[in-house]
């Protein structure tokens, strides 16, 4: 021990510092036990840790092993980081224009919200869930742990652009992920229905629960079906789901409501994001928009709708009045979209909630220790919360709740849960269609655009250099 340089019990400290720091952070007391393998790294070195690349003649290990040693430590470094600190995010729809532009690439950061532990924690780095080419899972199903997460700078406020696990990613048909499993049985059960009358039950449905469950059971049936079309469908935990990224717009305990495309929390309006869209029927005088009419609006093709002299435009309230002032145009009038009482324009798909997009709710966020009543009519509102997200059987019998066995009359919540909205209103699949994002889903928060490419233009034009390392703002 008198040997050991000054240099290694420097180094021992300061490992040992950030690894009790570490400890304290994460909140397991028990991660001290693997000390003396970090004293062991640094002081006694009775493990032989490199024995994998010593020869048996005692030379320098091959160029290879070298290799192979760097690109070990790199990925398990990239692995540490991309759970931990930040990882990087690509918006792949318009959803968000144009706070944040298709092709943006951003830093996410995890320590904003507080990094996860992960539920599947034996998987490749900077591959989500399946390896492009090979077309196989990127990750093990065993171990699993359950979620945690680590204290971070703050908590998901109003207001705040976050990254999270696309909720209705549990289950996927492996050849068609959009829409979701959900949606895709309920249209592939109505399809069905439509084609086949004598499907339909010859008694009324007893709520729209039990129909609603019939619908989708006639819908996986014909998933199941037709596995050249819709693939195996599978299982994802959820930090294996999609990434999504939209607008923060209702916390726990909130009522959230779109009254005519405006919201309002708590029965008050609230103040619409800047860069907040919505579609525009425009009619012009017969005038074709032209590619430079589209540049100057800054309207991506993906976006771009309709023939001379009707188009279907999404753009700001501030562009739709630049808009209505050219000579061309006859008239700009914003989409609205009224309820028509099918209950099946919106969640929770029930025609006891008579909402649609442009016109939903009230509607309360669930709030963790919050109890609600359940009855026939909002366990429709309730359902994956119960079953899906926080791990019960439920069963209806008529018009009674069963949990785990048991009659219920009430829920309590486990977790809170959010409702997230994508600033581009009518072009983007958020909670209006599949519901609440429970806290366990929430990743990060978008921090900065390190790199934006336009997928419009080819390069080197597609470069945005305006955008490079542009601060993310609420």
């Amino acid at each position: 021990m008198q040997n050991i340089s000054l240099f290694r019990w420097i180094k021992l400290g300061v490992a040992s510092l950030v690894f009790i720091l570490w400890v304290i952070w994460v909140g397991n007391f028990w991660l001290l036990l693997l000390y003396p393998l970090l004293f062991d790294s640094y002081i006694t070195k009775k493990i032989p840790w490199d024995f994998w690349k010593k020869t048996k003649d005692g030379k320098k290990p091959s160029a290879i092993i070298e290799w192979a040693d760097a690109l070990i430590f790199a990925l398990f470094a990239v692995y540490m980081i991309n759970i931990f600190l930040f990882q990087n995010y690509k918006i792949p729809t318009s959803s968000l224009e144009k706070s944040l532009l298709v092709g943006d690439h951003l830093f996410v950061s995890k320590v904003s919200y507080g990094p996860r532990m992960p539920n599947t924690p034996i998987a490749f780095p900077l591959v989500q869930n399946t390896f492009p080419i090979f077309n196989t899972k990127s990750y093990t199903s065993w171990p699993h742990w359950d979620y945690k997460r680590l204290k971070g700078f703050g908590k998901v406020k109003r207001d705040d652009i976050v990254v999270f696990n696309f909720p209705a990613g549990d289950t996927v048909p492996f050849r068609q992920t959009n829409p979701d499993y959900y949606n895709l049985m309920m249209e592939a059960g109505k399809a069905q229905l439509m084609q086949n009358k004598k499907l339909m039950p010859k008694q009324p449905f007893a709520s729209n629960y039990e129909r609603n469950h019939y619908i989708m059971n006639i819908g996986r049936q014909v998933i199941a079906a037709d596995p050249s079309t819709f693939g195996e469908v599978l299982y994802r935990p959820v930090d294996r789901r999609d990434n999504y990224v939209k607008r923060c717009v209702a916390l726990p305990g909130d009522l959230f409501e779109i009254r005519s495309n405006q919201i309002y929390i708590n029965g008050e309006a609230v103040t619409n994001p800047e860069d907040i869209q919505h579609n525009y029927n425009i009619v012009t005088d017969g005038t074709t928009l032209n590619d430079r009419f589209y540049e100057k609006l800054s309207i991506s093709k993906a976006d771009q709708q309709g023939l001379a002299p009707n188009y279907y435009l999404p753009l700001s309230a501030d562009k739709a009045e630049q808009v209505k002032a050219m000579p061309f145009i006859k008239s700009v009038t914003i989409e609205e979209e009224k309820p028509n009482g099918s209950g099946f324009q919106v969640f929770p798909f029930s025609s006891d909630y008579n909402w649609s997009r442009d016109n939903f709710g009230p509607l309360k966020m669930p709030q963790a220790g919050e109890t609600v009543e359940l009855n026939i009519k909002n366990i429709v509102l309730y359902e994956r919360i119960i079953t899906a997200y926080e791990g019960n059987q439920l069963q209806v019998k008529g018009e009674e709740i069963y949990i785990n066995g048991e009659l219920a009359k009430h829920y309590t919540f486990k977790m809170d849960y959010y409702f997230m909205l994508g600033d581009n209103r009518h072009k983007s699949a958020d909670s209006r269609y599949w519901g609440f994002v429970p806290e366990d889903h929430i990743v990060g928060k978008p921090i900065l655009v390190w790199l934006s490419l336009d997928t419009d233009k080819s390069f080197p034009a597609n470069i945005r250099w305006n955008r490079f390392f542009k601060i993310v703002h609420n």
